[in-house]
């Protein structure tokens, strides 16, 4: 397998803990995205949104979109399993892996805020405050939906939902937003990286990109 990424991706980052859990080998291909090395048209014909993440099974055979690899990954190598059996359980870990990919992550994705830099003309700190707005109000929510011990979203093993939390929590550290009124959410992250696979996929432990 080939794994297109970008090192800051929080979309990449979701899958490279995935591909660590499931003990995947696989060729990373590495963007610089504020150097536009993503967008070519080679790039395109793996990915039509030339966006990262995207996994290339084989020539001409690739998935793009993060949620769509990370599923295709737990199907076709089911351990260990990232959903639980129980539907509805199933379902809550789906929402909560959701909300960090549908309702934070696009308002605060690179394009975006380049978008608000060069379009809108919003200066370093109106982007940061933008920033920690969407933060906050996916966080005030997720914190309601996790579980009040424990080291993970749900039950006593990683799932979807800490694939995707993870990621998010790390960024929201980055831009240095306070998560002081989010312990459950900064509970799950620690305990989350005390495991391999998260440790290992985080944007410190490797080169810059």
């Amino acid at each position: 397998m080939k794994f297109y990424e970008a090192v800051l991706s929080s979309a990449a980052f979701r899958v490279r803990i995935a591909l660590g859990l499931k003990g995947l080998a696989y060729e990373s291909v590495v963007f610089d995205l504020r150097a536009n090395q993503h967008l070519t048209d080679e790039y395109r014909r793996i990915n039509p949104m030339r966006s990262v993440p995207a996994l290339e099974l084989a020539p001409g055979q690739a998935l793009f979109e993060s949620m769509a690899i990370v599923e295709y990954l737990d199907e076709t190598y089911p351990e260990p399993p990232l959903l639980p059996k129980d539907s509805l359980a199933r379902a809550r870990v789906r929402a909560i892996a959701q909300l960090m990919a549908c309702d934070i992550h696009p308002l605060n994705n690179l394009r975006v805020l380049r978008y608000l830099a060069r379009e809108l003309k919003a200066d370093d700190s109106a982007r940061d405050r933008w920033y920690a707005h969407w933060i906050h109000e996916g966080f005030r929510g997720v914190e309601t939906a996790l579980p009040p011990s424990g080291s993970f979203c749900h039950g006593t093993a990683p799932t979807v939902a800490d694939v995707f939390l993870v990621p998010q929590v790390a960024n929201a550290i980055r831009y240095k937003v306070d998560l002081g009124q989010y312990p459950r959410v900064r509970r799950i992250y620690d305990e989350c990286m005390k495991v391999d696979a998260f440790a290992k996929a985080h944007p410190d432990r490797r080169s810059k990109a």
